[in-house]
């Protein structure tokens, strides 16, 4: 595969959960590779004069938010439990995860799909520490040093480093795809004509 396509995701986005419920697949069926970037939406959202998410400020479109991710789960087959609370603080999720992939460990990609299953599939807390270790567990990671290591001052800085990346990329929402020409596609719906994209 020399295409490839970064992924861009917060583990508090909605239509995230979907993308990376169904991007694996469909990126080995286009032949495409994919480099998972979690990063956090808050900064983000904040420069855009945002609080907290705009499914949560706007509330009809967040009505229209919720029953659509319904239907959408509905067709692929998903589980789907509206989280409560919402948004979930996605902060040390996000920093496991790019702790594992920065160590180049064999288990994060596995894992963000397990975070984005336990909150919208199942309604579990994903921003308690006691959820994410369990997950870790099953995959047969040390809960304990892998939460010392997402700890870790270095990984903090990874991890605004890369919440500014996509800042600098013009990312404003998740989940996004971005292409080395530098081209960028927004949301769960794009997933496809990303993957196209990326095959030029």
């Amino acid at each position: 595969m020399t295409q490839a396509v970064d992924f861009w995701f917060d583990f508090a986005s909605t239509y995230s959960y979907p993308a990376a419920m169904r991007i694996t697949e469909a990126a080995d069926r286009a032949g495409v590779a994919v480099r998972w970037r979690p990063f956090l939406l808050g900064p983000i959202f904040k420069a855009q004069g945002w609080d907290t998410s705009p499914f949560s400020i706007y509330q009809a479109k967040g009505r229209y938010m919720w029953r659509d991710l319904e239907r959408l789960c509905g067709g692929l087959d998903l589980p789907f439990r509206r989280p409560e609370p919402f948004p979930q603080n996605s902060l040390l999720a996000a920093r496991i995860a790019l702790a594992g992939f920065s160590a180049g460990a064999v288990w994060p990609e596995e894992f963000c799909i397990a975070v984005f299953r336990a909150q919208f599939g199942e309604g579990r807390r994903i921003d308690d520490p006691a959820t994410l270790s369990a997950i870790l567990t099953v995959f047969g990671v040390d809960s304990a040093s892998t939460l010392a290591a997402a700890q870790a001052d270095d990984n903090k800085a990874r991890l605004r480093a890369q919440t500014e990346e996509a800042q600098q990329l013009g990312i404003f929402g998740a989940p996004a795809f971005t292409m080395p020409d530098g081209e960028l596609f927004w949301g769960n719906d794009r997933l496809d004509q990303a993957l196209a994209w990326a095959r030029r």
